[in-house]
């Protein structure tokens, strides 16, 4: 067939022939049939061969010819570009992987969602996506204000003797369990929270008001600090309390002037009574000291009185045997010894008669005494 020498794809230019499928005769390409619509599909999978090679790092070339135009296998990945990928894959699988844990932090690592271990501080390794791990301040205070510090009527609580006192204080606290901590509580603050609330009203509910307002906040505290304790280990909640800040103790502050003056009634009273128990010690005191001295005199006079009944007892029995042995001399000289003592005081004058017995030596009636006591006082 001479008319089938246009070309591969029958196109040259005749008109007739049944197998004559490159074209219509006047140069458009026949709407049915993939012959013709093959070269555009190749060259648009070159072109894209050929920029993917540039983007992977390869050498462009044209798309009609050179080593672009005849290497068509797909893109070039050398092994440069599969080491970069490598590295790059490493650094951020890396970098998921390992994390640091500060001094006052503990890390709890979680294998496929469950505990594992806990992490110290320094460099941790946990290989991702297998391992996770969560950092938690363990050693760092956290404190729950409670009471009516915010302005709320939480703080009102009432007493054992049927008061009510408006409290204030503030629970501090830290972790020293952190999976505990993590995987035992789901709200570990608001638990704490209502622990700390629960324990205080049963402390004031066993306590009076007047110990509360004065002397005994240290001890409330104290055993605050134990009850909540206790009771957030029962939890296993791996929590411990640090300390507990008593801030503010008063009355309602609808009644507080009230009880102002209440409280300075009952510190009249007890100045009062501080007076009357200083006097009561005085006098008490003194009683005591007129008592002891009484007790004193008496003890002396007793003694004197035996001492003189001992004496006196001595000397009537030396008497009686002087008396065996001469009993005139005797007679007369306790005779003398008795008038002696019976007229020794008596304001007298004794006359004695004359010698011839006839008449008095004196006139009967001269008040000798008087005169010499009225001549004493004109001297001095």
């Amino acid at each position: 067939m001479a008319g089938n020498s246009g070309g591969p794809w029958g196109g040259g230019g005749s008109s007739g022939g049944g197998g004559n499928r490159g074209n219509n005769g006047d140069g458009r390409r026949p709407p049915e049939g993939d012959g013709p619509q093959i070269p555009e599909i190749d060259e648009l999978m070159k072109k894209g061969q050929e920029q993917l090679r540039v983007l992977m790092g390869g050498r462009g070339g044209s798309g009609k010819g050179g080593s672009g135009g005849q290497g068509g296998g797909g893109p070039a990945f050398t092994k440069g570009t599969i080491a970069i990928g490598v590295l790059v894959a490493a650094g951020l699988w890396g970098l998921a992987s390992f994390y640091t844990v500060k001094p006052e932090e503990q890390s709890v690592e979680l294998f496929l969602g469950e505990f594992s271990a806990v992490g110290n501080p320094g460099l941790n390794f946990a290989p991702w996506p297998f391992v996770t791990a969560e950092v938690i301040p363990v050693t760092r205070e956290q404190n729950e204000d409670m009471g009516g510090a915010r302005g709320s009527d939480d703080g009102l609580m009432l007493t054992g003797d049927e008061n009510v006192v408006d409290i204030d204080y503030q629970v501090v606290w830290n972790i020293n369990d952190p999976a505990k901590f993590l995987f035992n509580l789901r709200d570990p603050r608001q638990t704490i929270r209502a622990v700390s609330e629960s324990a205080m009203r049963e402390i004031i509910a066993q306590s009076e008001l007047a110990p509360i307002l004065n002397r005994d906040r240290g001890i409330i505290a104290d055993r605050l600090q134990e009850l909540i304790q206790a009771t957030m280990d029962s939890y296993d909640s791996g929590v411990n309390i640090v300390r507990v800040n008593f801030d503010k103790a008063d009355p309602p502050q609808d009644v507080i002037a009230a009880f102002r003056d209440v409280q300075a009634a009952a510190q009249e009273r007890d100045r009062l009574q501080n007076v009357a128990d200083a006097y009561a010690n005085r006098v008490l005191a003194e009683a005591r000291g007129e008592a002891a001295q009484v007790l004193e005199e008496a003890e002396a006079y007793r003694a004197q009185q035996i001492n003189s009944a001992q004496g006196e007892a001595s000397r009537f029995s030396a008497v009686l045997e002087e008396y065996s042995k001469a009993p005139d001399v005797t007679r007369k000289r306790l005779y003398l010894e008795r008038m002696e003592q019976v007229l020794g005081d008596v304001d007298k004058i004794i006359l004695d008669e004359n010698s011839t017995g006839q008449g008095q030596g004196v006139v009967p009636y001269l008040p000798l005494n008087e005169l010499r006591r009225n001549s004493g006082q004109e001297s001095n």
